[in-house]
């Protein structure tokens, strides 16, 4: 059985419209960036983070972790804190081109014997395959009235970057270069991909 380590309706949605079929165990880690921390690193490590954090209680299991940031002048930027924050990220963002990366991180109990630590310390045998996505997204210039209208409306609260590409603030990207469901929150057809290789499906 696969289990998504996250409580994201937009993953949920889009492994929903793929085809593959999982149950849901959300994580709760520390989502702060490592000092020094490459966004690629960052992403990565966040994934396998919170796909161990499920494992540990669901040895006999795949799990599935991810985590999506937005960069832009390598600066990450993750869900906002509250209004002025996200208002801070949509002016950083408008009139350009950022990056969205998404890292993914499948453990499962039988590819092959390597051992796995657990954040507990526990011991157990199984794999890890970690993977990431990157799509370059641009924005179009965007209003100061536009932008408070749209923190309005609650939409971008809980997304990386303060927008959702599916959602209203589609108005606003004109173009984007990559996997646009990377951009919606995980890279279905890498997913897919990572998921055939380890028999997972």
């Amino acid at each position: 059985m696969l289990v998504l380590a996250s409580a994201s309706p937009r993953r949920q949605e889009l492994l929903r419209n793929a085809g593959i079929q999982f149950t849901v165990q959300s994580a709760e880690i520390d989502e702060t960036p490592l000092a020094g921390e490459s966004p690629r690193d960052c992403a990565e490590r966040l994934a396998r983070e919170k796909a161990h954090a499920v494992f540990q209680n669901q040895p006999q299991n795949y799990v599935l972790g991810a985590d999506t940031i937005v960069v832009i002048d390598e600066v990450i930027l993750g869900k906002p804190s509250d209004a002025t924050d996200a208002a801070r990220m949509l002016r950083l963002l408008s009139g350009r081109t950022h990056a969205v990366i998404t890292g993914v991180c499948l453990v499962g109990p039988n590819a092959d014997t390597r051992e796995l630590r657990t954040e507990n310390g526990e011991l157990r045998t199984g794999f890890e395959r970690t993977a990431s996505e990157t799509t370059y997204v641009t924005m179009s210039k965007i209003s100061d009235d536009e932008i408070r209208d749209y923190i309005a409306t609650g939409e971008p609260m809980d997304k990386a970057g303060a927008y959702a590409i599916q959602g209203l603030a589609s108005r606003w990207i004109p173009r984007i270069e990559g996997d646009y469901s990377n951009v919606v929150g995980l890279p279905v057809s890498l997913v897919y991909k990572i998921l055939r290789e380890q028999g997972a499906m």
